[in-house]
């Protein structure tokens, strides 16, 4: 997989899994690469890893080779943008998206003049992806978080955004912005489950991409069976407690002799 294939595959909506990485450890974010997802999504709004720690997993990521890199960036501000492109991504997630305009300021942001505002300075996407702005414009994807309130009420207008090649739902966010008093709040289920239905629909309709953070590969395959493009799975973070805490209670079970 490679920046300009996986631009294809997202954007002809392929299914696509991807892994999600909040630590600081390109290591572990090496192995986490060679094991087969699409893509490997770095953390850089609520995730623990600062600029040299993302240049440093793209790096890993590349060398594991089986994934592409994508980053979640802080804001959507052509600042950060800039950095997790010229680093190597292969694309961005902007949270927060609540408006056509503000989608269409994402889409602006990676993209070069005169189509944006992409300030020319690529280091080691020249490498990945290539210097010229055509083949980065074709093989860079942007998208788009809908985990808002405002967002969900513009969602038609913002997958009608051009250029933007998918939107992407933050669960807990949207979650509770619909009322729930946790990010896991059943009690808001029914309203959840309309709203996935709600993006998933006009993403449909614009033809764009749809994904989703899941919290493991059972549910990543139940939300691809209804009908989104792409799934996230989980976190470095969750799994590594999830594995320490049961190996933790496999020792302490009493033994059977």
């Amino acid at each position: 997989m490679n920046a300009a294939r996986f631009a294809t595959a997202l954007r002809s909506r392929e299914r696509l899994v991807g892994y999600w990485s909040i630590l600081d450890a390109p290591v572990a974010t090496e192995r986490i690469a060679r094991l087969g997802y699409d893509y490997v999504c770095l953390d850089g709004q609520h995730g623990l890893i600062g600029y040299s720690g993302l240049l440093h997993s793209l790096t890993a990521i590349d060398a594991g080779g089986a994934s592409v890199g994508l980053v979640r960036v802080e804001a959507n501000d052509p600042v950060p943008i800039g950095r997790a492109l010229d680093a190597g991504a292969a694309g961005v997630i902007v949270p927060l998206v609540d408006t056509p305009e503000q989608a269409a300021d994402a889409v602006a942001s990676c993209r070069y003049a005169p189509a944006g505002r992409r300030s020319y300075g690529p280091m080691r996407s020249a490498l990945r992806i290539g210097p010229a702005p055509a083949d980065a414009h074709e093989a860079t994807v942007v998208l788009a978080m809908i985990e808002t309130a405002a967002g969900l009420a513009a969602v038609k207008e913002i997958c009608a955004v051009p250029g933007l090649d998918g939107v992407y739902i933050g669960p807990s966010d949207l979650r509770i912005a619909l009322g729930g008093a946790t990010s896991t709040d059943p009690a808001v289920d029914p309203e959840f489950e309309a709203a996935l239905r709600a993006v998933r629909e006009a993403a449909d309709e614009a033809g764009i991409a749809v994904g989703i953070h899941t919290p493991d590969g059972a549910t990543a395959a139940r939300r691809l069976g209804e009908g989104f493009t792409y799934a996230s799975v989980s976190s470095d973070l969750t799994h590594l407690e999830q594995a320490a805490r049961d190996h933790l209670g496999a020792a302490r079970r009493p033994s059977a002799t």
